[in-house]
């Protein structure tokens, strides 16, 4: 897609003086735009009504309910048949991880009586169902990993071995959860590296997939791709600390991640699947 004059034209902004194209990961189109008064990131989703980025606005109000810091949502809307976000944009520098931790446990310290986030809406190959539910390991199981197991059988990339590993990986799971109570927190959703920055000396979440899940959720995430150093993990059980026994339970999150990446991006991630799922 190819942004021209006429479609910037039709922004809720004026006196535009470029617009870039920049890294914003693998969903969307990002761009950076320039005027006189004020720089933007803005992301872009051809081909979608206004309401695809719903989802991400409500997740990025809800965080910064709780204090963090977070892009600020300025517009959004649709032209020429395509969805756009406006945020406020941040330049890149350095900061603390021990900062960082403490950011993350002060999202985790948000909480609701329930699990999920009260909307449904679409990726790039599933719809994600986060109607409210009472029951963690319901809303784990088929609010979660099946629509991705499904969705791994549809394209062939499901066989026996991770049928049998994962049948017997969410008998552990469920039996861990009929035996101890989870609480909800607000949760990133997609907590690796990639979507931390640092900007004016502190730390920012971005990009997130907001969800009231078990908090391991997220922190399983940040231990799939590597970044974060132990500075973070101090700093953060020194506000929340860890449960017991955090090590048995954190393989059947990252197998979450894992596996919609399985889903995406085919059998290079095969191996990592496999090897989450031999453990059980």
């Amino acid at each position: 897609m190819q942004i021209n004059q006429n479609w910037l034209k039709q922004l809720p902004i004026k006196n535009i003086i470029s617009c870039q194209s920049v890294r914003g990961g693998d969903i969307n189109l990002a761009y950076k735009i320039v005027t006189p008064q004020q720089q933007y990131f803005m992301k872009v989703q051809p081909k979608h009504s206004a309401k695809y980025f719903d989802h991400e606005k409500r997740g990025l109000k809800e965080i910064a309910q709780a204090g963090v810091n977070i892009l600020t949502p300025i517009h959004s809307g649709q032209i020429e048949g395509d969805a756009y976000l406006l945020l406020n944009w941040l330049d890149a520098d350095v900061g603390s991880q021990r900062d960082l931790g403490y950011e993350v446990a002060k999202l985790h310290m948000k909480h609701n009586d329930q699990f999920g986030f009260g909307d449904k809406y679409e990726t790039k190959i599933l719809k994600k169902d986060n109607q409210w539910n009472s029951s963690w390991a319901d809303f784990y199981l088929n609010q979660r990993v099946m629509p991705e197991v499904n969705y791994a059988k549809k394209v062939g990339r499901w066989n026996d071995f991770r049928e049998h590993h994962f049948q017997n990986m969410m008998e552990n799971f469920l039996d861990c959860y009929s035996k101890n109570q989870v609480l909800p927190s607000l949760c990133h959703g997609d907590l690796w590296f990639g979507n931390v920055m640092f900007a004016n000396g502190k730390p920012y979440l971005i990009d997130p997939d907001a969800v009231y899940a078990d908090r391991e959720f997220d922190l399983a995430m940040t231990t799939v791709f590597g970044g974060f150093n132990q500075d973070f993990y101090q700093a953060y059980s020194e506000i929340c600390p860890f449960n017991p026994g955090i090590e048995k339970r954190l393989p059947w999150y990252r197998f979450y991640y894992l596996c919609m990446h399985l889903d995406l991006f085919g059998e290079s991630y095969g191996d990592e699947v496999d090897a989450i799922l031999a453990q059980f």
